[in-house]
């Protein structure tokens, strides 16, 4: 892993996925979680501060890039509620099939080398019942948008961790086998290739 990797992409991404239109969607989803959680791709651990500590007994989090753990852990150590982490992919921790009630997913999906299995794997570990939360930026619904979205995403990926600016997610969350039960779409202020959110709510 180069300087790059370990020392600036974290910090670029803590500032860029901290910023106010992006935390206040998450301020709005993430309370929603109750009982065993687990949070996919939880980086610095930017949504730790938003977990009802009334409703949440646990808190297990995933993230390949276990240079961003730091801070996530220093932020765990304030919200009351046992919080694991762990460096893998949702496909790494090898959880019993139906273990999670809640699964939080916000702004991770865009960089999933293989998102399909990933979500399949979501779906086996929430329990009957259970919802996955999600809040990601994804393909835009104007054409002229979509085309530029196309056309940066091979220059963005190696910037931005993997990211991809032009996935269809509620395409993909349907693939899986979820059914969105709420979804409300939108931009948020920046760059519309960027900004397009899908936030909402799916289940078994």
């Amino acid at each position: 892993m180069g300087i790059y990797d370990r020392y600036i992409l974290p910090k670029l991404i803590d500032t860029a996925c901290g910023m106010g239109d992006v935390m206040k969607r998450r301020a709005r989803l993430v309370p929603q979680a109750h009982g065993d959680v687990l949070e996919i791709g939880i980086g610095t651990g930017l949504n730790l501060a938003y977990y009802d500590k009334a409703k949440v007994t646990r808190v297990t989090g995933v993230d390949p890039a276990a240079q961003m753990q730091v801070t996530a852990r220093q932020r765990a150590a304030d919200i009351g509620i046992p919080v694991d982490m762990v460096a893998v992919d949702v496909r790494g921790i090898h959880a019993d099939a139906s273990r999670f009630d809640t699964i939080v997913m916000t702004f991770t999906l865009c960089s999933i080398a293989d998102p399909l299995p990933a979500l399949q794997e979501m779906k086996r570990v929430l329990a009957d019942g259970g919802r996955l939360l999600f809040c990601e930026h994804g393909l835009a619904p104007d054409v002229s948008v979509q085309g530029w979205q196309r056309r940066l995403t091979p220059w963005w990926k190696p910037l931005a961790g993997g990211c991809h600016l032009d996935r269809d997610i509620p395409a993909l969350i349907a693939e899986a086998g979820f059914v969105i039960e709420q979804l409300d779409t939108g931009y948020i202020k920046g760059p519309r290739p960027m900004t397009f959110l899908y936030e909402g709510v799916a289940s078994k």
